[in-house]
């Protein structure tokens, strides 16, 4: 594609989704735009498969400037991307076909997909958080579309994380953007450099690690996650967990000083919280009763594995011109293999004529992929392996990384079993819409063969070397399916309510309203204690005894505890 013609689709892969999103307003015109919304993603998929980095386009009369173009990291994230919401786009088309809420939920789309598709594009930071901030409160009209009650609550819970989220975010990125040589039109490549070299660094990559991992599902940031996937649209559901989620990856790729300069603290910390993401999140999606539930905490436990990847390059900065294509590799990965599973829910519950063992045919696909036997999880597990164990002069624990990717790879596999497991129920005997089939095949092919395009995108394929590579596939899938089937004959697992720790906040409210009754009722009694103190002191004035020092040392206490108390109110 030529550097004009890329200049153009840059524009449209934008301007076509706001422009749509527009014409919305029309009342006339929303059953047109409802038919266009499906294509919106094809500027950018055309514009990802056919144009090399490089050519980038500026449009100065955009906030203060706005840059667009591609690097060879945001090629492959707009690839799966692009893809996906195509699949997605067309399949929501025959998902909603009689919802009367259908042309609201197409005005959402197209303002959340232009926020992903932009953040994605942009070379400046002020486009990349203009477009992030779109994306994210967007996505607020895809939780709540249903308007059931549980759909409100984890709109809430969404809204809140989000505001919190882009509270750090906007504070990292102005801090960061005033180190840099143009603080008020920053270019996003010269964030890292400038994040390395400050002053207050740490607190830097504190804001940006915080306001980042709340989109990445970090432990105790993925809350909304469970809540929100299993509420909103299956097809909603497949692009927040397949592309939305990895807007939190590309912006620690984008201004984090990866490659730049050792950080051991920062590392360790991300791949403690990366493990404890993925072998947590495995546990909790064991115990859930819905297959969309499954699959959110399936996600929290893969960008776990995306966030050791990422740990790993912040500790040892000579390993990312290797972990950099693993991660991108491994998101585009998990981003078409979990769109095509969330995708298949509808179609489980929509089977028609389609003879069962073909059905679970093609959804076993993607979870064996994801497992990491198949095409794209063969590859992007091994993209990972080699990367960490290229290291050298690494602490003594490096060694066993490899080890304990492997055994959340056996995880994930139970993941899977859970998932086709709970999916066995799903079908209602009616057939799904053709646009459904069409939108989930387009999904499925995807995450099966477009990964051979990749290395033509910069990314090498690599090769297995020996038996032990194949046997370091195998052994995980093989652990798994033989704890799925045992647990299946013995286990039975005590549901854990979506959203997991959200659910202690009842009991952990009543047990602070209990503590507040008893040191109020301990404060009514310290009074009238001292009271009866005061009418003995006149009484007995001549005493040395000093009534005033013991009420400060009990007024103290009571005091300690009342504000004991309303800070872990605060907290909660």
């Amino acid at each position: 594609m030529s550097d004009a013609l890329a200049a153009i689709a840059l524009i449209l892969s934008l301007a076509l989704p706001l422009g749509l999103a527009l014409l919305w307003a029309l009342p006339t015109a929303r059953a047109a735009v409802g038919r266009v919304a499906p294509w919106a993603p094809l500027p950018a998929l055309l514009l990802a498969l056919f144009t090399e980095p490089g050519p980038s386009v500026s449009l100065d009369w955009i906030l203060l400037g706005t840059r667009l173009g591609l690097t060879e990291t945001t090629r492959v994230f707009l690839l799966f991307t692009a893809v996906l919401w195509l699949g997605a786009g067309m399949y929501a088309r025959g998902y909603l076909h009689d919802d009367p809420r259908r042309p609201r939920f197409e005005l959402f789309w197209l303002l959340t997909l232009a926020g992903n598709l932009g953040l994605i594009v942009a070379l400046d930071a002020a486009t990349f958080y203009a477009s992030f901030a779109l994306m994210t409160f967007a996505a607020y009209g895809l939780v709540v579309h249903t308007g059931r009650p549980d759909a409100m609550r984890a709109g809430r819970v969404y809204l809140v994380m989000a505001v919190l989220g882009e509270g750090l975010l906007l504070a990292g990125l102005l801090l960061a953007a005033g180190l840099t040589d143009a603080p008020l039109l920053p270019l996003l490549a010269e964030l890292p450099a400038a994040v390395a070299g400050a002053t207050h660094r740490d607190m830097i990559i504190a804001l940006l690690w915080l306001g980042f991992g709340i989109k990445a599902g970090l432990p105790l940031l993925h809350l909304w996650l469970p809540l929100a996937h299993p509420v909103a649209p299956v097809p909603a559901s497949a692009v927040l967990s397949g592309a939305m989620i990895k807007a939190g990856l590309l912006g620690w790729l984008h201004t984090l000083p990866l490659g730049l300069t050792s950080l051991p603290a920062w590392g360790t910390l991300a791949i403690v919280a990366g493990l404890i993401a993925a072998f947590g999140a495995a546990f909790l999606a064991l115990h859930q009763q819905h297959p969309k539930t499954v699959l959110a905490y399936s996600s929290i436990s893969q960008m776990g594995l995306i966030t050791v990847g990422v740990g790993a390059a912040l500790y040892l900065p000579e390993l990312w011109p290797l972990l950099g294509p693993a991660i991108a590799l491994y998101a585009f990965h998990h981003g078409l293999a979990k769109g095509a599973l969330f995708l298949g829910v509808g179609i489980a519950r929509h089977p028609g004529g389609l003879a069962r063992p073909w059905l679970w045919l093609l959804l076993v696909l993607p979870a064996l992929s994801l497992a990491g036997l198949m095409t794209s999880g063969v590859l992007a597990k091994l993209e990972l392996k080699y990367a960490i164990d290229a290291a050298r002069d690494a602490p003594a624990w490096w060694p066993q990384l490899p080890f304990w990717l492997a055994l959340a790879a056996a995880g994930t596999t139970l993941i899977m079993a859970r998932y086709l497991w709970l999916l066995r129920s799903e079908s209602r005997g009616d057939t799904a819409p053709r646009t459904m089939w069409w939108g989930w095949g387009i999904v499925l092919a995807g995450s099966l063969m477009l990964v051979f395009l990749l290395p033509a995108q910069g990314l090498d394929e690599p090769a297995l070397r020996g038996a032990k590579d194949l046997i370091g596939l195998i052994w995980p899938v093989l652990a798994g399916t033989l704890l799925a089937l045992a647990g299946a004959r013995w286990l039975r697992p005590w549901p854990i309510p979506p959203g997991d720790l959200l659910a202690l906040l009842p009991p952990v409210g009543q047990a602070i309203a209990r503590l507040w009754r008893r040191t109020v009722s301990a404060w009514k009694h310290a009074a009238r204690h001292v009271q009866v103190l005061r009418r003995h002191s006149r009484q007995r004035s001549g005493r040395l005894f000093r009534p005033d020092r013991l009420w400060q040392r009990e007024a103290g206490i009571v005091f300690a505890a009342v504000l004991a108390a309303a800070l872990g109110a605060a907290l909660l």
